[in-house]
């Protein structure tokens, strides 16, 4: 990451590595690249204390700062996830909320440290792409849903 141009830094309390970890284990091309410790006390962390962890999500560079309680997620940051699938779909969503995190609507979730997520089935994308009547059904059918039911979306493209 040390070339990275433009990378994403999200301020967790003190869970940056568990999160940076959890990611890795559940989405592919994500790894830890690296973890750093407080080099002295400061106002979130005690020397020793990990500060900065290094970490991409699906390819994309981020750091996860151990930050403290000053500051607080909200949905105006989110990482979204195009997959392929209901089974992909499943799988991601099922992930983040059954690791402590909570279901939203539209295809929204949060993980256990805050951190929104949209778990988007190419399906949606691809109706809302198109415009018109079709995607006035897709978005109709998406705003009864909690996690997306690909079915229920190529139905209402189908008319």
């Amino acid at each position: 990451m040390p070339n990275a141009k433009n990378t994403i830094c999200i301020w967790y309390d003190t869970g940056a590595e568990d999160a940076a970890n959890f990611y890795a284990q559940t989405f592919p091309d994500t790894q830890v690249t690296a973890v750093h410790r407080a080099p002295s006390d400061n106002p979130s962390t005690k020397a020793g204390a990990v500060l900065t962890v290094e970490f991409t999500v699906m390819g994309i560079p981020c750091i996860g700062l151990n930050g403290g309680p000053a500051f607080k997620h909200t949905e105006a940051f989110s990482m979204q996830i195009a997959t392929e699938d209901q089974a992909e779909t499943d799988r991601y969503w099922n992930a983040i909320v059954g690791n402590g995190g909570e279901e939203s609507m539209c295809g929204w979730c949060k993980d256990k440290w805050g951190i929104s997520w949209q778990i988007t089935p190419r399906a949606l994308s691809d109706a809302m792409q198109q415009g018109g009547q079709i995607a006035k059904r897709a978005f109709d059918a998406m705003m009864d849903m909690k996690k997306i039911d690909v079915a229920k979306i190529e139905a209402a493209v189908r008319g």
